[in-house]
């Protein structure tokens, strides 16, 4: 970023040590709040697929659409809430979205059908949308600047990246000593008395967002949908989001599949949060050396050949192994490259707005890139699945190699108001 970008967008440099103590409890609120409403409100859901199947009397397949329902959701709300926080922050959107989610959360113990369970989850995508990752990286984008916004966004995503760590044993445990409606009421109180008034205490809006006028806003974020550059962006991170969502679902049943045993599948697949942890802090720490797009680039690139190479070696352990360390360095990159990538182009102003309509791409194909995935293994077998997964990886990578290659000048919030 520029030197008069830097200037334009406030950060920890120039607001002096009030605001690197006001920033680093921002931090710290949405590293809780992210954490634990990964854990309640997507990471917990496989716990309750098995007892929710029976109580309702349905098959697991009929439950598991609830969560791909949610998800839908979350990516078509993600453009309206962006133009939400750029135009006004985030701080009442995300305390609006804890209470929603806080009630959508208590009226899941209390289902009783199919119908009553989707409409929950079509309210726990709504809260998804204005509580998760994407209102909390454009808050964190639009407090900090350099080396202060690319630290705040590994120690967020750090912290969060162990929700499933936490809340899945958690969870089995209350499932375990409750029963799985009493279950969701203690998660649900645990969220609401921790997300609520974080979001609605701690977080704050910087002013130079609020100078920025709608018709200025919405000026820039035509001129950038209209370019290539963005287009590339929606590629890359559309096709990987695929590739790392189908990975997820499918990997411990492939694994199984190759002639390994349910518990060393099971472990291998458990690396893959631990390696994402790691991929985020190498990616940070090689920016000071290259582009953040050429590093994406790679990993992306390393992860296709981990996924080509699972069907040939993955049978022997060391195969299995060495093929899910390759996807695995790179499971986490995308999430922390994408706001770095679009606030060094195009500034922070429309941040968020642009951030929601690549999301809606992204998430849903999140959510639909594991289904598809399913049929594909049925009708033609795993192998062209993890064929598949490693051209979305390919397209990513070559996407960001073209994106990178693409000559540009930053802009800057003064450019915006001018």
């Amino acid at each position: 970023m520029s030197p008069s970008a830097e200037a334009a967008v406030p950060g920890v440099r120039s607001g002096g040590r009030s605001r690197f103590t006001r920033g680093r409890c921002i931090v710290a609120a949405l590293a809780v709040t992210q954490t634990i409403g990964y854990g309640v409100l997507y990471y917990a859901f496989s716990v309750f697929l098995t007892p929710m199947s029976g109580a309702l009397g349905v098959g697991g397949t009929q439950v598991a659409a609830a969560l791909t329902l949610a998800v839908l959701t979350m990516a078509l709300c993600s453009p309206l809430v962006g133009r939400w926080l750029d135009a006004h922050g985030g701080r009442a959107l995300m305390t609006a979205g804890s209470v929603l989610g806080t009630l959508a959360v208590l009226a899941w113990s209390r289902v009783d059908s199919l119908p009553q369970l989707y409409a929950v989850f079509v309210a726990i995508g709504v809260a998804s949308a204005m509580v998760l990752y994407e209102p909390a990286f454009a808050i964190i984008v639009s407090w900090f600047d350099g080396n202060g916004r690319a630290n705040a966004l590994l120690a967020l995503t750090i912290v969060a990246g162990f929700a499933s760590s936490i809340f899945l044993p958690l969870t089995g445990l209350l499932v375990e000593h409750y029963g799985w409606r009493q279950a969701l009421v203690v998660l649900a109180v645990l969220y609401g008395a921790t997300a609520i008034p974080l979001h609605a205490f701690v977080l704050r809006r910087r002013r130079a967002v609020a100078e920025v006028k709608p018709h200025q806003r919405a000026d820039l974020v035509k001129a950038v949908v209209r370019a290539r550059p963005f287009w590339l962006l929606v590629t890359a991170f559309t096709a990987h989001g695929g590739a790392v969502a189908t990975i997820a679902v499918l990997l411990v049943t492939y694994l199984m599949h190759l002639g390994h045993t349910p518990i060393f599948a099971a472990t291998i697949a458990g690396l893959l949060g631990v390696l994402s942890v790691t991929g985020r802090m190498v990616t940070t720490g090689l920016r000071r050396r290259w582009s953040a797009a050429s590093i994406a680039a790679g990993a992306f690139a390393l992860q296709g050949v981990g996924a080509l190479l699972l069907p040939l070696t993955g049978h022997t352990v060391p195969g299995a192994v060495g093929c899910v360390l390759l996807f695995g360095l790179g499971f986490g990159v995308g999430t922390i490259t994408l706001p770095h990538l679009l606030a060094e182009r195009y500034g922070t102003a429309a941040y968020a707005t642009l951030s929601g309509r690549i999301a809606m791409f992204s998430v849903a194909d999140k959510a639909a890139a594991p289904l598809g995935a399913v049929a594909l293994a049925q009708a033609a077998g795993y192998g062209w699945v993890m064929t598949a997964v490693a051209a979305a990886c390919g397209i990513a990578s070559f996407a960001l190699v073209a994106y990178h290659r693409l000559s540009f000048r930053p802009i800057s919030n003064q450019e915006v108001l001018s």
